[in-house]
């Protein structure tokens, strides 16, 4: 039978998969059609990308550091270098920008190399049977394992799993923030010597140069928009169905930039409901050793790259 059932491909499911798989059997699954979470990347066409989700990562923690290191060596990842403009002025001990060399989702896949994947898998239902877990997803996928972890949003967690997580984690009170991202092209626009701007705005908070990452070349421009967080909690539950909230973000960020509208030939919106947790928890991860049930991810100790990965390298710790 089957060791561990992981339920999510992100950093956080990446990265316990890739820890474990070095002594047990694993198969990690995800709703996506790809490996990723907020890491994900959408293709424009060819090879022009969006990095719609996570835009950098930024290491502080020592270990972090060193496995960052470890992946720039191996051509995973590269600093993103250029100008970054911040109206903000906000001062920063660390200026450190890294990016796949590919895509943010670089890593992700990088960690699920020559791990047991199923994508397009939606949990409906998880069962512990006394000695082993049963999953049932929508597409009528049954996987039994010894062990189950779960790294998707606290929300989701809760939803699927509540009858079996401890009382302690129930009462964190985690409060997960949404974002909503606007991805653009411009035809035969002239080039900005920009990497980032990040605003100064109650809208618009950050637009990324996706062009400036040389993973491509082109006369196409494409940016990546990312909103506030006051704008986005207005938004978030509402922008598929209202084309205006896309447009408002547009316009936002042709008005702070003076990019003319009729160069604009490609626009497409999407939302992160539960994207982050800026409040840490006093766990970094949690293991219900008798029932063999982790749990794991950034939402446990802060919004960052850095926070899923170290929650997984804890939860790890704790498995025995």
């Amino acid at each position: 039978m089957l060791d561990f059932c992981i339920i999510g491909s992100g950093v956080a499911g990446s990265t316990i998969a890739h820890l474990l798989s070095k002594k047990y059997s694993v198969h990690i699954l995800d709703k996506a059609r790809g490996p990723g979470g907020r890491a994900s990347n959408k293709r424009f066409k060819k090879d022009l990308n969006f990095d719609h989700g996570v835009q950098y990562i930024s290491p502080k923690d020592k270990k972090f550091l060193k496995f960052s290191k470890k992946l720039i060596q191996a051509k995973i990842l590269k600093e993103w270098t250029g100008s970054h403009i911040d109206f903000n002025f906000e001062k920063k001990k660390n200026s450190l920008k890294l990016i796949g060399h590919k895509a943010n989702n670089d890593l992700v896949k990088y960690q699920l190399k020559g791990i047991k994947k199923t994508f397009l898998s939606k949990v409906t239902k998880i069962n512990f049977k006394g000695k082993f877990w049963e999953v049932l997803f929508e597409n009528k996928l049954k996987i039994q394992s010894k062990g189950l972890i779960i790294t998707c949003p606290f929300p989701q967690l809760k939803a699927i799993a509540k009858k079996y997580l401890n009382s302690k984690i129930l009462r964190l009170g985690v409060k997960m923030e949404p974002n909503i991202t606007v991805m653009i092209a411009f035809k035969n626009n002239k080039t900005l010597p920009i990497s980032s701007i990040k605003f100064n705005d109650k809208i618009l908070s950050w637009a990324a140069n996706e062009n400036s990452k040389k993973r491509f070349i082109s006369n196409t421009n494409l940016w990546t928009l990312q909103a506030s967080l006051a704008w986005s909690k207005k938004n978030i539950n509402k922008y598929k169905n209202n084309k205006k909230i896309e447009d408002e973000l547009v316009m936002r960020f042709l008005k702070l930039t003076g990019i003319k509208k009729n160069k604009l030939i490609y626009k497409r919106i999407h939302g992160w409901k539960y994207s982050y947790n800026y409040r840490k928890t006093k766990f970094l991860s949690f293991w219900d050793k008798k029932n063999r049930l982790g749990l794991c991810g950034d939402w446990f100790n802060g919004p960052k790259v850095e926070n899923a990965w170290l929650s997984a390298y804890n939860l790890k710790k704790q498995i025995r």
